[in-house]
């Protein structure tokens, strides 16, 4: 995700030149086809459709989680069954990818596209087309945002904004998940709190940090040992003449590393606390919108 360092070393005597890639006035409104950052729901028509049947709902996961590269039937057992598939594997899943491609047309209609489920020697592959994921618009929104995030942080944050605007809960959450979901939800979920954190990096340095505080609190109290928050937090409140509270947050965090972990807080943060301790001008130093 977005590098902590592409945000710190903006300061209101940067270039502020636009970055060659798509721009946020080049991205049209993100209504992807198939949406997992959530319940699972598939888009066709203009309608948003669920799909019926739990067994239906882990293979299209499976299949999304892998899109455009076949997965071999034996992937798909584990998926659908764990250690313990049915005497009559083979057979059950050739019925379920029927009655999933088939639930794929219907739900597209005769004038719609459906996501194509196709057979192939090496197992079963789900193409989209020149459509996307939710979770793929996610990561390109992301990435775009760190791209511009040192030239265009105003830009960046827009993107972000957009990017998790499209989470609508834990992913695949009404899926029965196999190993290979899981894995991507856990991944995702990740890369969601990374975004979420680069925000409010960027609201810091873009807004008065005074509105950031109460999400960081919020955020801190969830992840206690993501010293990112705790470091934010710090600059937050110092930025708007609370310099005791930054100490006491910092004091707070080492007591607590020490005596649930311990470990000492890392380096980054004991220059932080510091850098407020002496009053360092560069702390002081924000984005202008």
């Amino acid at each position: 995700m977005i590098t902590y360092s592409q945000f710190e070393d903006a300061h209101p005597n940067n270039d502020r030149r636009l970055p060659s890639g798509p721009s946020a006035r080049d991205v049209s409104p993100t209504r992807p086809v198939c949406a997992f950052l959530g319940p699972l729901e598939v888009r066709t028509g203009g309608r948003t459709h669920t799909v019926g049947g739990n067994r239906q709902r882990t293979l299209l996961a499976a299949l999304l989680v892998s899109l455009g590269r076949p997965l071999a039937a034996e992937q798909l057992y584990t998926e659908l069954w764990g250690e313990n598939p049915p005497p009559t594997f083979e057979n059950s899943l050739q019925a379920h990818v029927y009655r999933l491609r088939r639930t794929l047309q219907q739900l597209a209609g005769p004038d719609g596209r459906a996501p194509e489920l196709l057979t192939r020697s090496s197992g079963y592959v789900l193409e989209l087309g020149d459509e996307e994921t939710d979770a793929a618009a996610f990561r390109r929104l992301a990435g775009q945002a760190r791209a511009c995030a040192r030239h265009a942080p105003d830009q960046a944050l827009q993107l972000l904004d957009e990017a998790l605007a499209l989470w609508r809960g834990a992913p695949f959450q009404d899926v029965a998940q196999g190993p290979m979901s899981q894995s991507v939800a856990l991944a995702l979920e990740e890369e969601q709190l990374c975004a979420v954190e680069d925000k409010l990096w960027l609201e810091i340095q873009l807004a008065d940090p005074v509105h950031s505080i109460s999400e960081l609190k919020r955020m801190r109290t969830i992840h206690p040992w993501r010293e990112r928050l705790t470091e934010m937090l710090m600059l937050a409140l110092y930025r708007t003449g609370r310099q005791a509270e930054a100490v006491e947050t910092y004091n707070s965090t080492r007591h607590r590393l020490a005596s649930e972990l311990g470990m000492e807080p890392s380096l980054k943060l004991r220059q932080r606390l510091q850098q407020i301790l002496n009053q360092a001008p560069s702390l002081d130093a924000a984005v202008p919108a």
